[in-house]
């Protein structure tokens, strides 16, 4: 039985009419470095969960209906021009409302947690000129959508609670309840404000008194701006260097410096498809890109938390290493579905949890032992304690590296021996074997030496095509594989190399659509053990700029680049993937893989003596 103090009564989901489509690209980021929301463009919160970025979401219509939960905030008037921003140097959203009556503003934000605070998410209405008349509905819901809450009204405020958590309305205007609903109509005329405040604690505790929300987003944007001002990028690109790092900060878990992947589930990666994954984890396959976007862009704190993290993620069983973690370094990412919710755009399942963290992908260790390497080049303390972990992490993959494995993109078919892996295994010993000589580390490197020549040899023989003048996506296969566009930037062979020329040739040829690259031919009899197709992957189209800028070919690797950004959306915000054809964003979404190529491209493209390439290929075998 569901209680409320306001007698509420039930509205059926059936009831509600059916939404305008409604595109990835149409959302904004706000977050508090704990937990983040995504807004749409028409200033409906859809997309929340507290106090985590793994937490149950209390706003799902993202993936359902607004019955999902959700919080619309927009002008009475259907015909109101919408624009938006963010704040400079900031991630709070301001989204403008013109009406032919006035204009209002609405800043949405997240402040950092206070030591012993709750969880907040601001929303603050402001006249600017005339008058505009709005309205608000807030559907609180739990566990995904699943639960409807208890309500009650307690000093003005109204308060949701649902099992464990608990969230706290409160607003400088009256809000009323009715049918589940909490929704106000009001008007703002210019100077007038109105402010709005939805904070998250544990049920079973008593939250403290609201903070100020004006004070709170002069504090917040300081906050921001001062952050943005550490950056030392001054590159061409660099506004929109910027926002990549403010978008990467936004996704870091500050409690533990885990980074994740993105702060939503199962956004497709083909609309009405079912590849639909959840990416609120840390995956080790970005510690590489992490370490260098951060340290050359002058984030040296952000990269040492970051490299902690991973210490801590994969101390105490380096033979049980896995491809992500959770936020805290949990290893147990269960993975099931929602069937409540209909999913986006009906691609379903709807999935909670990642069942790829038990797959075998040898990628990970030239990941995880080139990213040590690169903190300690670049200076992070502290690093001669990484170095037994290193060590034990090398002698398990003496022997590893032979077995076939699940690949860099997780795919759901059979294990094989997949080259980029390979590559990355051949990394892994070739970086232990640079760190031990360069800063005078102890370790068996004529063994390291050896098994790094056997890598290399076997890839060689194996892994090439000579057929097609090109390396394959793995053993035996007459495909290419996006990843191996790495080849250069890693030091596996030069770039000059005719091999590693074809490869980007036929990559060119087999992958390359309308400027944006495929990860590789998912369809077909030998595909990735999945029903359908997938977009084009962001991060493969920035390292063929990459390969392009290595390769001496500056003027087609600008071309693309400048290409590549304009598939951003107006916040210059990137999900993981893109469709040439509708010209839509796909997939989970912001997405720190994008955001991390995007940065490591910039910084190639300017020259610096920095970057994925010149770190890796300066120090690499050739």
């Amino acid at each position: 039985m569901i209680l409320c103090a306001d007698n509420l009564t039930t509205a059926s989901a059936s009831e509600t009419p059916a939404a305008p489509r409604r595109f990835i690209e149409d959302y904004a980021l706000i977050g508090s470095t704990e937990t983040a929301a995504l807004i749409h463009r028409d200033g409906t919160i859809e997309w929340l969960c507290m106090p985590a970025f793994d937490s149950e979401a209390i706003f799902a219509s993202l993936l359902g209906t607004p019955e999902h939960g959700s919080w619309q905030l927009t002008a009475t008037d259907p015909d109101a021009h919408i624009t938006r921003r963010y704040l400079p140097e900031t991630i709070i959203l301001e989204t403008t409302i013109k009406v032919a009556g006035g204009t209002a503003t609405v800043c949405d934000f997240m402040p950092l947690k206070a030591e012993g605070g709750t969880h907040e998410l601001i929303r603050i209405v402001r006249g600017v000129k005339g008058t505009v008349e709005l309205c608000t509905e807030i559907r609180m819901r739990f566990n995904y959508g699943a639960w409807m809450p208890w309500v009650e009204r307690k000093e003005g405020m109204i308060h949701a609670v649902a099992g464990p958590d608990a969230v706290r309305l409160s607003s400088s205007i009256d809000l009323a309840n009715r049918d589940f609903v909490t929704h106000a109509d009001f008007t703002v005329t210019e100077g007038q404000t109105v402010a709005f405040a939805l904070e998250y604690y544990p049920s079973h505790l008593s939250p403290p008194m609201p903070r100020d929300p004006y004070a709170l987003l002069r504090h917040t944007e300081a906050k921001w701006q001062r952050w943005a001002s550490d950056c030392t990028y001054v590159g061409p690109y660099a506004d929109t260097v910027r926002r990549s790092l403010l978008t990467l900060k936004a996704l870091t878990y500050a409690p533990t410096g885990g980074i994740v992947a993105a702060p939503t589930t199962s956004l497709p990666e083909v609309s009405g498809g079912v590849r639909n994954w959840d990416y609120r984890y840390c995956w080790l396959r970005d510690a590489v890109l992490t370490i260098y976007a951060l340290t050359d862009s002058g984030y040296q704190a952000e990269a040492g938390a970051w490299r902690w993290w991973l210490m801590r993620a994969v101390a105490g069983a380096p033979d049980k290493l896995q491809i992500m973690y959770g936020l805290r370094g949990e290893r147990r990412l269960s993975e099931i579905e929602l069937d409540h919710l209909p999913g986006y755009e009906g691609s379903r399942p709807v999935r909670v949890g990642n069942a790829a963290h038990e797959q075998l992908q040898l990628d990970v260790y030239g990941a995880v032992l080139g990213a040590f390497d690169a903190a300690r080049r670049d200076g992070l303390p502290d690093m001669d304690v990484v170095w037994p972990l290193q060590r034990a992490i090398v002698t398990h993959l003496l022997d590893l590296w032979r077995k076939p494995d699940s690949g860099l993109w997780e795919v759901r078919g059979p294990p094989r021996h997949f080259v980029h892996s390979k590559v990355m295994c051949w990394l892994a010993f070739d970086r232990m074997i640079a760190s031990a000589e360069d800063f005078h580390l102890d370790g068996p490197v004529n063994d390291w030496r050896a098994a790094r020549d056997a890598i290399h040899a076997d890839i060689c023989q194996n892994g090439f095509d000579t057929a097609s003048n090109s390396f394959v996506q793995y053993y035996g296969a007459d495909r290419v594989d996006a990843a191996l566009l790495q080849l250069p930037t890693l030091g596996f062979l030069p770039v000059d190399d005719p091999r590693v020329q074809g490869t980007i040739a036929r990559i060119e040829r087999d992958l390359l659509v309308d400027g944006v690259v495929y990860r590789y031919q998912a369809e077909g009899n030998d595909g990735d053990g999945l029903p359908g197709r997938e977009g084009a992957f962001l991060a493969c189209s920035f390292w063929l700029c990459d390969a392009y800028a290595v390769s001496g070919r500056l003027d087609e690797a600008t071309a693309l680049f400048e290409r590549l950004l304009s598939y951003g959306n107006d916040l210059q915000l990137f999900a993981e993937e893109y469709d040439p054809t509708s010209r839509r964003q796909l997939g989970n979404f912001p997405q720190a893989f994008s955001h991390f190529a995007l940065i490591n491209s910039a910084h190639t493209l300017a020259g610096a003596a920095s970057g994925v390439a010149a770190h890796l290929a300066n120090g690499a075998r050739a």
